[in-house]
C-alpha cells in the first residue's frame, strides 16, 4: 500500500489542505474558510474535522497516513508544535497545535512558520529542483523567505532564521512595521510598491497615467503600477519598477554572497509580473554580487503557486519515515 502525507497550509482567509503521494504529487485538494472568531479557537478543531472528514469521504485509512505537516503565520516552536504572535488568526495566547491535531486526528504532526513550507515546496517540487542550496523569497503584501542550506531551512536560535523581508537594503528609509527603517519589505512588497509610487508621483513632473491617477486620488495596487510600466510604457512606472528591481536584486545579492544558493527563487504575488521584473531584478544582482556568486547562482520565478505552501507542508511529514 503506497502511502500518504497531508498538507496543510493555514492562513488568515484560507485553510489549505492538500492528500499526497510520498514523493510530493498532489492528488486531493480542498479548503475552508478560517474561522478567526473568539480569539481563533475554532480554528483548530475546523482543522481536525475537516481532515477526518476526507479520510473517511475518500475512504481511506489511517495506516495510509505517513503524518500531517502544516504551514502557519506567527512564531513557531518547532519542538513543542506551539505558535504565537499569529495575529491574522487572532490566536492572542500560546496554542498547543500540535498536541490538539495529533490527539484529534491519531496522525503524527509536524508545523513550520508559512513561508518557511512555502521554500520547502519549491525546492522539493518548484524552482529549486530539490536542491540542497536554495532561498526563497515571498513577495505579497510583506516580503517573507526561507533558507535552505544542506537541505534543511535555517531556524537559528529564535527561529527567525531566514526573515529576509527585515533585510536592511535603505539604511534610514521607511519604517517598516517591524520598528526599524529600511526593510526590503517596504521597497518590494505589494504595499511598498504602493508608497514607492506615491513618493515617486510628487517628485514626477512629466506626463504620466500613474501620476494623474494618484493626484486623482484613485486607488492604486502593485498590479496596476507594473501593468502601466509593461503595457503601456508608462515613464514614471517604469521608474517605480526599476526602483522595486534594484532593491530585490541587491537583497538578492546579500543572500547569495552569504549562502552561495544554486537558486534564489522569487515567489509570490507581486512576481506574477514575470520576466519583466524579474530582468531588472538580475541586473541589480549581478551588479552588487561577488563574482564566484554572480557566475553560480541563478534567479528564477517560482512554479507552485498556491500549491507551495500545502506541498512544503506535507514534506515535513515526511521526517516521520526516518
Amino acid at each position: 500500500m503506497s502511502k500518504k502525507l497531508i498538507g496543510v497550509d493555514l492562513g488568515g482567509t484560507t485553510i489549505k489542505f492538500a492528500i499526497l503521494t510520498e514523493q510530493g504529487d498532489v492528488q486531493q485538494k480542498w479548503s475552508l474558510k478560517t474561522n478567526i472568531l473568539d480569539e481563533g479557537q475554532h480554528i483548530v478543531p475546523d482543522i481536525v474535522e475537516s481532515i477526518n472528514h476526507h479520510i473517511d469521504l475518500y475512504q481511506m485509512k489511517r495506516e495510509q497516513f505517513i503524518g500531517i505537516g502544516m504551514g502557519t503565520p506567527g512564531t513557531v516552536d518547532l519542538e513543542k508544535g506551539t505558535v504565537e504572535g499569529a495575529f491574522n488568526l487572532n490566536w492572542k495566547a500560546l496554542q498547543p497545535v500540535k498536541e490538539k491535531i495529533e490527539a484529534g486526528t491519531g496522525l503524527p504532526f509536524a508545523l513550520d512558520n508559512d513561508a518557511n513550507v512555502a521554500a520547502l515546496g519549491e525546492r522539493w517540487k518548484g524552482a529549486g529542483n530539490n536542491e540542497d542550496e536554495v532561498a526563497f523569497i515571498t513577495l505579497g503584501t510583506g516580503v517573507g523567505g526561507g533558507l535552505i542550506t544542506n537541505g534543511e531551512l535555517i531556524h537559528g536560535i529564535n527561529g527567525a532564521g531566514g526573515e529576509v523581508g527585515h533585510m536592511n537594503v535603505e539604511p534610514n528609509g521607511y519604517l517598516c512595521t517591524c520598528g526599524n527603517h529600511g526593510c526590503l519589505e517596504q521597497y518590494t512588497s505589494a504595499t511598498g510598491i504602493v508608497h514607492l509610487a506615491q513618493d515617486a508621483a510628487e517628485e514626477y513632473v512629466g506626463d504620466s497615467k500613474l501620476k494623474a491617477m494618484i493626484d486623482d486620488g484613485q486607488e492604486i495596487t502593485s498590479k496596476i503600477v507594473f501593468d502601466l510600466a509593461q503595457k503601456e510604457d508608462d515613464f514614471l512606472a517604469n521608474q517605480v519598477v526599476d526602483k522595486v528591481g534594484y532593491y530585490l536584486g541587491l537583497a538578492c545579492a546579500n543572500i547569495s554572497d552569504i549562502l552561495n544558493p544554486q537558486y534564489v527563487v522569487i515567489g509570490g504575488g507581486v512576481s506574477a509580473a514575470g520576466d519583466f521584473l524579474l530582468d531588472r531584478v538580475k541586473e541589480s544582482f549581478m551588479r552588487f554580487a561577488f563574482a564566484t556568486v554572480r557566475n553560480s547562482t541563478k534567479l528564477k520565478l517560482a512554479q507552485l503557486g498556491n500549491d507551495a505552501g500545502v506541498i512544503g507542508a506535507a514534506s515535513l511529514a515526511t521526517r516521520f519515515t526516518k
